[in-house]
């Protein structure tokens, strides 16, 4: 795994309609609560990555400067130059800090988004079993 691999994980984000690409795009997601994980440029400026700290809101959604170039992040997102996007999948935002060159740097946020996938999971788990209790009867 390496930077290739994240980077691809972003391009399938784009084509999923997973990610939220600029930073109006990203505010809006996070306040709509769709925002899963906030991802600011290596090189984007300090007043991007305070934005994107206000947008987090107090913690409540984890953000990441990764360690790519605005270009290099543009490129993966299919556009020319990206500073800030949003993952909205917490599945996807997960397998994109795996994907980072050592992601033992970021274990919190590890333990943290694993804790969001199993719930969503759960969640999941319980409505495919009401959509069955519903159609056939509870046994």
């Amino acid at each position: 795994m390496g930077p290739e691999r994240a980077l691809s994980l972003l391009a399938l984000a784009r084509k999923g309609g997973n990610i939220q690409l600029g930073e109006e795009s990203t505010g809006a997601a996070c306040r709509a609560g769709h925002a899963r994980l906030i991802l600011v440029a290596q090189d984007a400026a300090d007043n991007a990555f305070r934005r994107a700290r206000s947008f987090s809101g107090g913690g409540r959604i984890p953000f990441l400067r990764v360690p790519f170039g605005k270009e290099a992040l543009g490129r993966a997102c299919g556009r020319a130059v990206c500073a800030m996007a949003a993952l909205t999948d917490v599945s996807l935002a997960l397998a994109f800090v795996k994907a980072l060159e050592q992601p033992e740097r970021h274990e919190a946020l590890l333990a943290d988004l694993e804790t969001r996938v199993l719930r969503v999971q759960k969640r999941r788990q319980e409505e495919r079993a009401h959509r069955n209790n519903v159609k056939h009867g509870k046994k």
